[in-house]
């Protein structure tokens, strides 16, 4: 099995997209509108400064219904004009494209409505929605009027990572056999470590092994089988959630399994292990997300055995001819990939590589491992019912 089609071409396309947007000059500055509610979500991952190095927009509005928030943050953003009430801001800006803030994802439905109303193409923050409900209403909405909208799923679009699924493609580890993935089993693990930072690891399992055919999973609260008695609402609105450990397997295109697990005092304080590992008839590849601030550490190990051999000179190597990134203005720099697509996706009427699509796939794989724990059962997916898993 050789890594997914969505992932390479995902890679191919963004290798591209510099090319498109060096030789093609803008007919008209897009006119960009930020929404962020300080209370309530915030900016995310300062995801209203995403588009400050670019010439090719203008951001003319903020809207944030705390007054200090639109004092603090519109200036950040060079937004021309600030508002209370997002609504009014769209109403009055008619904006080309909206960027949504708040990683809370209780508002994240009628912001996107709003912004589909006017016409807006856009750029969100993860995770999508509540649940597949939302998302699918969401995602209904902007096909038609054939919008364009990006998710800040930005891991499997850094450089680094696009180089290492481009050898993933070429057999760097041979025939992919399963993927492995953690959390970052901090105080949050198990249930909202899923929710905030599941969508990171699925995506990227995505991009590499393909489609999710189905998923069995567990939850554990204090040690035991996490009952219906210990579904809570996360620290954030981001919906209800059960557990304080989960551990889940998925199934992909051709038989390939991908195992994710977040455990209650994982990290012991002596580590990040946040990332994936890929099994393959060869080696192993290592991606572990925190390196350097916002660049991954990747690791390739040759031996077909997966393990060292000193004897043999055998052990982990950096990825071969990996680009290295160095961000000189972090909070735009990131999203540098995800937007500079976007904009290209826009002028050529198709999808983002960072599509809501993705971003709804990612959070079906969160709903499984929760509809499988509360079912005992393992779950095909598409998921039938695309309501929220644990009853509230």
């Amino acid at each position: 099995m050789s890594i997914s089609r969505r992932g390479f071409l995902g890679a191919t396309a963004l290798a591209a997209c510099g090319t498109v947007l060096a030789q093609t000059t803008p007919q008209k500055k897009l006119r960009i509108c930020i929404i962020a509610d300080t209370q309530q979500g915030g900016y995310g991952h300062d995801l209203h400064r995403a588009w400050e190095l670019r010439d090719d927009v203008e951001v003319v509005a903020l809207s944030d219904p705390d007054e200090a928030g639109r004092a603090k943050h519109a200036p950040e953003c060079g937004a021309q004009r600030s508002y209370g009430d997002y609504r009014e801001m769209l109403e009055k800006e008619r904006p080309d494209l909206v960027t949504v803030c708040p990683r809370c994802t209780v508002h994240h439905k009628e912001y996107v409505l709003a912004a589909a109303a006017v016409g807006a193409h856009g750029f969100i923050e993860k995770p999508l929605a509540m649940d597949l409900a939302e998302a699918d209403e969401m995602l209904a909405a902007l096909d038609a009027k054939k919008l364009k909208w990006a998710i800040a799923l930005n891991w499997h679009m850094v450089p680094e990572v696009l180089h290492a699924l481009k050898l993933l493609q070429a057999g760097l580890v041979g025939q992919i056999m399963e993927l492995r993935a953690r959390g970052k089993e901090d105080h949050r693990s198990g249930g909202e470590d899923l929710v905030v930072l599941g969508p990171h690891l699925f995506d990227l399992m995505r991009a590499i092994a393909g489609d999710t055919h189905w998923c069995q999973a567990t939850a554990l609260a204090d040690g035991n089988p996490a009952a219906p008695a210990d579904i809570r609402e996360a620290t954030e609105p981001l919906g209800p959630i059960v557990g304080d450990t989960i551990q889940a397997v998925f199934g992909f295109d051709h038989g390939v399994t991908g195992a994710y697990s977040s455990v209650k005092h994982g990290g012991g304080g002596k580590g990040n292990h946040w990332g994936i590992e890929v099994y393959g008839t060869e080696g192993v590849l290592n991606i572990r997300m925190e390196g350097t601030p916002f660049v991954p550490l990747i690791r390739v190990l040759r031996s077909p055995a997966w393990l060292p051999d000193t004897a043999k000179g055998i052990g982990w190597e950096p990825l071969p001819d990996a680009p290295v990134t160095t961000y000189t203005h972090p909070s735009a720099d990131r999203y540098a990939p995800i937007t500079a697509d976007l904009l290209a996706a826009i002028r050529e009427d198709r999808a983002p590589s960072a599509s809501l699509q993705q971003g709804r796939a990612a959070l079906e794989m969160v709903s499984a491992v929760f509809a499988s724990h509360s079912s005992g059962k393992r779950m095909a997916l598409p998921l039938e019912d695309r309501k929220h898993p644990l009853p509230t």
